[in-house]
């Protein structure tokens, strides 16, 4: 399978991006990318910039990477996915993920505890709700529904029945998943994986298994499964001065989210054989050095993250990820980085 390319456009900073990030969603869609995809953490919300900019858009697929579970209950997080299903005319891909503990339980104001069983019951929930066959209900411990047993709750809650038809009764769910429990989880239960840091050089080892272990117990066939794989992408005659484009925002990721105990992004290094450096790279992130943390993020490890470089050497790393798992590329930049991109990726 050819790799696809998307247009991957985060969640906004301290305030909207320039209106270059529409130019750049229309150029995605006129170059041929496959999917625009928008994000949330604790500012911006990921549907009100989809709906928006995807209005300007015909073909392109719009997915949520990701929507973050614990911002809306299941129902909620169905009505929307209908809802933009809808507008785009069968577009949109519902991505989801559990976020981490700093943000759920600091910002949502909700448990973080077993997000493995809390992905199954939710997605469970969503797809029964878009499906529309019966009246929604569950008698999960997550999110029960009629919700009953608790101090205030009159008792009066039926199961329903969406009152909105779904324009396809089998919206693509995509999870957002890193550690290899979560990943095989996925392959189980899912239409396809955002993988935020993946490495095309580990995929036999990191994450095949994971794969394979979720396909097994999956109930309907695995041809289709999609995983798109978020990089950095950065044409430059200069490898290390492109690497250290990067730096700032993996040493940010690997040492400064979550917890010193629990970040799980710094297990992904970990994994790949980069334990030491990754731990050099949380202690001096938390001590406040945040310039010498970045500059210990090691070359060879954001190679095997993220395509940079000459585009002759980006030509040559792409033949790594078009042989692993992955099936789309999800990049960000400018119009001109995107028009690079769909020359080296898509020919």
């Amino acid at each position: 399978m050819s790799l696809k390319l998307g247009l991957n456009t985060g969640y906004w900073a301290s305030g909207p991006p320039s209106p270059a990030a529409l130019a750049a969603v229309k150029e995605a869609e006129r170059l041929g990318f496959d999917s625009i995809w928008t994000s949330e953490a604790y500012g911006s919300d990921a549907l009100t910039p989809l709906a928006w900019w995807g209005a300007q858009t015909e073909r392109v697929r719009l997915g949520t990477a990701i929507m973050q579970m614990s911002a809306r209950r299941p129902a909620a997080a169905a009505m929307a996915a209908m809802t933009m299903d809808h507008l785009s005319g069968g577009r949109f891909v519902l991505g989801l993920g559990v976020s981490g503990p700093q943000v759920v339980e600091g910002w949502y104001g909700e448990p973080f505890a077993k997000p493995l069983a809390r992905t199954r019951e939710y997605v469970g929930i969503v797809r029964d709700a878009v499906a529309r066959r019966a009246p929604v209900a569950s008698d999960g411990p997550h999110y029960p529904l009629p919700v009953s047993g608790r101090e205030g709750i009159t008792g009066l809650g039926k199961p329903l029945k969406s009152t909105l038809h779904p324009l396809r009764e089998h919206l693509p769910i995509c999870l957002g998943a890193e550690g290899p429990k979560n990943i095989a989880l996925t392959a189980e239960i899912a239409d396809g994986w955002l993988a935020l840091f993946y490495s095309p050089h580990h995929d036999a080892e990191l994450y095949r298994p994971c794969l394979e272990e979720g396909f097994a117990r999956r109930e309907r066939p695995h041809d289709d499964f999609e995983i798109h794989a978020s990089i950095p992408f950065i044409v430059h005659d200069d490898v290390e001065q492109a690497a250290d484009m990067i730096r700032p925002r993996f040493a940010l990721y690997f040492g400064g989210m979550g917890a010193r105990s629990m970040n799980f992004h710094r297990e992904v290094p970990v994994r790949m054989g980069y334990e030491a450096e990754a731990r050099r790279i949380q202690e001096l992130y938390l001590e406040g050095r945040k310039d010498e943390a970045a500059a210990a993020v090691p070359t060879k490890l954001i190679e095997q993250l993220a395509l940079i470089g000459p585009a002759d050497k980006i030509r040559h790393d792409l033949e790594a990820w078009r042989e692993s798992s992955v099936t789309s590329l999800l990049i960000a930049g400018p119009p001109e980085l995107l028009r690079q991109a769909a020359e080296l990726v898509l020919g």
